[in-house]
């Protein structure tokens, strides 16, 4: 354990994540635009598009702290449409590209950050390559936050190039959840087009939260990309029938389970030791009628 930063710490995913952290030991530092209510955590306000700012916030600010040993990078526009695509472009590449430096130059050979499902092909408007899809399709962002999310990839590829102690990875999150969003989901079985954009997928917020836990805990050096989804879909409807009637000519690559995501886990669980532990059919189980 040591002193990490997490970058947008107040976000949905970063509020997980902190939480996650400080239960499991480790001393976190948070930084956002906004600042992180409570004192359980030292927090700061911090800027990453003004790379001074983020030099000062990971080498250390005044009494607050004097230096990390890790960094968890979450801090963007969180998806497409939120703002016009050249504002998320500059934000997001921007903000990345100075966190990183801001770290490597600070000492920090230690980075996990969120990259997205998206640069799997969401949305499925046109039909994925085959299912599950995993780490080994090639790229293909249909949006502007999905490019910048492609570009952090290959940013992080030339940064441990240049730095072969450095350890970068990328978790490529599905649609983050909270159990309070798990009510609406029985209602997506009237129509699988609802929730077709990313293969029925989803994670738990607090299994994302393990995720970056494990990913921090990984002993590796160079640059590495997994996908970070829950165990299952969102769906009650089984793989077979949603495939059939939304992506009846796309191909398995291996067989499925019922219910099993088709945003593939098997590396994160066979590298990491990622495993959820949550899923909204057991949330809202737990709730009764």
């Amino acid at each position: 354990m040591g002193r990490v930063a997490v970058t947008g710490s107040s976000g949905k995913l970063g509020r997980a994540v902190v939480d996650h952290l400080v239960e499991t030991g480790w001393d976190v530092v948070a930084l956002d635009r906004v600042a992180r209510p409570g004192a359980d955590v030292v927090s700061s306000v911090v800027e990453l598009t003004d790379f001074g700012q983020a030099v000062e916030a990971l080498s250390g600010i005044d009494d607050r702290h004097d230096g990390v040993d890790a960094l968890v990078h979450l801090a963007a526009i969180p998806a497409p449409g939120l703002v016009p695509n050249a504002a998320t472009f500059a934000n997001n590449i921007t903000a990345s590209y100075n966190a990183y430096s801001a770290a490597i130059r600070s000492g920090v050979r230690k980075i996990v950050w969120a990259s997205s499902e998206t640069v799997l092909g969401l949305p499925f408007d046109e039909p994925p390559p085959y299912v599950p899809v995993d780490e080994e399709c090639p790229p293909r962002p249909n949006s502007t936050y999905s490019l910048v999310k492609t570009l952090e990839e290959e940013l992080a590829r030339q940064l441990c190039r240049w730095h072969p102690d450095l350890s970068m990875t990328a978790l490529r999150f599905s649609n983050v959840m909270y159990p309070e969003d798990y009510a609406k989901f029985p209602s997506y079985d009237a129509d699988p087009q609802l929730r077709r954009w990313n293969l029925w997928g989803y994670i738990d917020a607090r299994d994302g939260a393990q995720a970056v836990r494990l990913a921090l805990e990984h002993d590796a050096v160079g640059a590495d990309v997994f996908i970070i989804a829950n165990a299952d879909t969102v769906m009650s409807r089984s793989n077979a029938d949603l495939l059939a009637e939304v992506f009846p000519s796309v191909p398995l690559s291996r067989p499925v389970g019922p219910h099993e995501t088709l945003l593939s886990i098997d590396k994160a669980r066979r590298v990491l030791g990622y495993e959820p532990a949550h899923s909204w059919r057991n949330e809202l189980a737990h709730l009764g009628p």
